[in-house]
């Protein structure tokens, strides 16, 4: 899953595809490179984001969307909170739904995704972008990820969602310190044994550039890319299947491997 954030202050891309020309070209640039889904965002999600109106989050993706009609070949996914931007995404042509409050930032999403019967991503978060990364964190992350996970199935269970519909993942930085995130990855399985497909983000994410970089000074969002194909290629081997990420080229060639390795496990 290629990642297109269309928006001025995304962590690692913000800014760069924000126009709606870049952004086309690089999601038809994404897609010869080997991205199997392409993941269109308009709102930052990054630690301490502000909350962006549903008006302006339509103004940033919707131009893109519909350039991109008859030009993709692969699904798109729509990164956002708000039903009223996955119906105005979906009635452009989005085909998933990536929701990373897991339907309790608007529950009137999960109507959206009953009617339009299209998959959506329930993402684990502990708190919301604005204060998730000022703690306190979970003792037991498994324990939170996992009862979050669960009572995210049921808030769409309860909405009438299909379980086919349903894809989970535990939210890789999203109100988790650093060894967490490593933690989660190196037991994803427990995870996967919940039912349901797993995705997993830990693209050029900050406890990369933690571990990468020396003490206080952690390594650029560009100088990440081995280090996320460390983390994708443990997901894989622990069950993950999708991963969102960044370097489309090299990301996919390691994933290439590292399913070769999974088959035979």
């Amino acid at each position: 899953m290629g990642v297109v954030n269309v928006t001025p202050d995304s962590f690692s891309d913000g800014g760069n595809y924000f126009n709606a020309r870049n952004a086309v070209d690089h999601t038809l640039q994404m897609e010869k490179s080997g991205a199997d889904i392409i993941d269109i965002g308009g709102e930052s999600t990054r630690p301490g984001a502000a909350t962006i109106s549903a008006d302006e989050e339509l103004s940033r993706v919707l131009p893109v969307l519909l350039d991109l009609r008859g030009k993709l070949r692969i699904p798109i996914s729509i990164d956002t909170r708000k039903a009223v931007v996955a119906e105005a995404a979906i009635a452009a042509g989005a085909e998933i739904v990536n929701d990373v409050s897991a339907l309790q930032f608007d529950p009137s999403l999960g109507e959206v995704i009953r009617r339009r019967k299209v998959p959506i991503i329930l993402m684990h978060s502990r708190g919301n972008p604005e204060n998730m990364q000022k703690g306190p964190f979970a003792k037991n992350v498994f324990q939170d990820v996992t009862v979050g996970l669960r009572a995210a199935v049921k808030r769409a269970r309860v909405a009438n969602i299909s379980q086919s519909q349903i894809i989970l993942d535990p939210g890789i930085g999203f109100g988790k310190n650093y060894r967490q995130n490593f933690q989660l990855l190196a037991h994803l399985e427990r995870l996967a044994a919940l039912g349901f497909p797993i995705a997993i983000g830990t693209s050029r994410k900050a406890f990369l550039g933690a571990t990468l970089g020396a003490a206080k000074s952690p390594a650029p969002s560009g100088e990440r890319i081995w280090g996320t194909a460390a983390t994708i290629t443990a997901a894989i081997l622990n069950g993950a299947h999708i991963i969102r990420v960044h370097d489309v080229t090299e990301m996919a060639k390691v994933a290439r491997v590292a399913d070769a390795v999974a088959a035979e496990l």
